[in-house]
C-alpha cells in the first residue's frame, strides 16, 4: 500500500469523522517529527493512534478497515484490580469494504454504529478447537437485550445501535447503504497478538514509501520512534 494513498485516506478519513461531530485528541495531528519529539512512551506502548489496514491484501477498498486508538490499557495489566483494563477506537468501514472473518482470544468489545449507513456483521460461533462452528446458532447481546442468529447470520445495525462480542465469536462486517463510523469500546486491545483470522492474512498493511507520512500509523512506531 503506498504511502500517499494511506495520506489520502487519513485526510478523507479524518473529514469524515468531524462530520459526525466527533472531535480526535490533540495527539491525533501531531507531525511525525512533533510525535518523536514529545513524551510519546505511553502512546508507542499502548499503540495508541492511527491505522490504516488492508490486511496485506493490497486492495483497501475491498477488504480494508481505518481505525484510530484513542485510549488503551497494557495487557501486563490483565487480572490487576486496580489498572487501566480497557481501549476505546473510532473507525470507518466503507460500504461494501470487509473487514474479514476473525475473532479474538481474550477482547471483550462493544461495537457501536456512531452514523452513517448500516453495519453488518456476519456472526458464527467459536467450536470446541477455536474453529467456526457452521452449525450452532449465535446469541448477542445488543444494547442489553439478546439477539439470536443462525450460524454464519447477518446482524444489521442502524446508527446507535451496538453489539456485543465475546472471544468466541467470530465476526467480519462492512458498511450497507453508505460508509459508517464506528465506535470501539473494549477491554485492553492487542493487535500484535490477539487476532485470530479465518484467513492466513496480516493483521497490517505493507507500505511502499512513495511519500513522507502524514501522521505516523502504529505499525510506523517501532522502527520511527
Amino acid at each position: 500500500m503506498k504511502r500517499s494513498r494511506i495520506n489520502e485516506i487519513l485526510r478523507e478519513g479524518d473529514a469524515f469523522i468531524r462530520s459526525f461531530g466527533y472531535i480526535m485528541p490533540p495527539f491525533a495531528y501531531l507531525s511525525p517529527e512533533a510525535l518523536k519529539a514529545s513524551d510519546h512512551a505511553q502512546i508507542k506502548a499502548r499503540r495508541m493512534g492511527w491505522d490504516i489496514t488492508d490486511y496485506g491484501a493490497e486492495n483497501f477498498d475491498e477488504m480494508g478497515l481505518f481505525l484510530f486508538t484513542t485510549r488503551n490499557g497494557l495487557s501486563a495489566d490483565l487480572g490487576q484490580k486496580s489498572a487501566m483494563l480497557y481501549a476505546e477506537k473510532i473507525m470507518i468501514s466503507r460500504e461494501h469494504q470487509l473487514s474479514p472473518m476473525h475473532r479474538h482470544d481474550l477482547k471483550v468489545e462493544d461495537i457501536i454504529n456512531k452514523g452513517g449507513g448500516k453495519l453488518v456483521l456476519e456472526l458464527f460461533k467459536s467450536d470446541a478447537t477455536g474453529g467456526i462452528d457452521r452449525d450452532a446458532p449465535v446469541t448477542v447481546m445488543c444494547d442489553g437485550m439478546p439477539r439470536q442468529l443462525e450460524a454464519g447470520g447477518l446482524l444489521k445495525l442502524d446508527p446507535g445501535e451496538s453489539v456485543t462480542l465475546y472471544p468466541d465469536t467470530w465476526h467480519a462486517f462492512w458498511g450497507e447503504g453508505g460508509d459508517v463510523l464506528i465506535g470501539e469500546v473494549s477491554t485492553v486491545n492487542d493487535d500484535l497478538t490477539d487476532n485470530i483470522f479465518e484467513q492466513p492474512i496480516g493483521r497490517f498493511s505493507n507500505i511502499e514509501e512513495d511519500e513522507a507520512p502524514l501522521h505516523l500509523l502504529v505499525s510506523d512506531y517501532d522502527d520511527r520512534l
